[in-house]
């Protein structure tokens, strides 16, 4: 035990770790990110209300039983600074650590925490094979072992490699380029089960819900959606 800190503390003098938000060097007690960006980055609060904004984007589209996102994503801020390492710079203990603390939260819903299973929005195989991972299993993880609910990455099959959604799309182009590429491979996992959905941003809520349809066509019963951050 001791061997293993004094290590650490090696490696911390001579590779010291900053924080993936602002930089600053981190202290001995803290992971990832500082203190202060870790209780003053902007939240969405949106696990607290089933007629939150986030919620209302699936109106009328689609039954999710709730909805939720951790952060708030304003385009040169900081919580964009932190989902771009998470996602295009191999830092997956971004999405580890955001699930855990998410998880605190969400264990305040009555409704999220009944979920049976947690299941990441999956990436098409090449591109999952050019990054190197999908970003989403990580935070799924780190919200399993917060909230206690098992997760799974071996339930949705993404179908096609569609272009990206962060570019300009409107709503409904950005429908068309998710629709039909789901397809739920192994549906015993979640027949008559509460699923909880999980994607790394939530925008117009396109992904998610095509995600969802094919959920329910395979005979999900319940599901609760949840993003690492909402985009806007």
């Amino acid at each position: 035990m001791y061997l293993a800190e004094w290590l650490q503390d090696v490696l911390n003098l001579f590779f010291p770790q900053s924080c993936a938000c602002c930089g600053k060097k981190l202290c001995k007690s803290e992971t990832i990110l500082c203190v202060f960006c870790e209780y003053n980055l902007p939240q969405t609060n949106a696990h607290l209300f089933h007629d939150s904004p986030l919620a209302m984007l699936f109106w009328g589209r689609i039954r999710v039983s709730n909805v939720a996102a951790l952060y708030i994503f304003q385009k040169g801020g900081r919580v964009q600074r932190l989902i771009h390492q998470f996602k295009y710079q191999g830092k997956k203990e971004i999405g580890e650590k955001a699930g855990r603390l998410f998880g605190q939260f969400l264990a305040q819903s009555e409704t999220i925490r009944t979920a049976d299973l947690i299941v990441p929005v999956p990436l098409h195989p090449k591109k999952k094979k050019k990054r190197g991972y999908n970003q989403s299993d990580y935070f799924a993880k780190g919200l399993s072992e917060s909230l206690g609910i098992p997760w799974s990455d071996n339930v949705v099959q993404r179908l096609i490699n569609s272009s990206s959604q962060t570019r300009r799309k409107s709503r409904y182009e950005r429908w068309e380029n998710v629709r039909d590429i789901f397809k739920v491979g192994n549906p015993e996992l979640i027949r008559q089960k509460h699923v909880l959905l999980v994607d790394d941003v939530i925008t117009t809520g396109s992904t998610m819900e095509a995600c969802a349809s094919a959920l329910f066509s395979a005979g999900s019963a319940q599901i609760s959606a949840v993003g690492m951050a909402h985009s806007h």
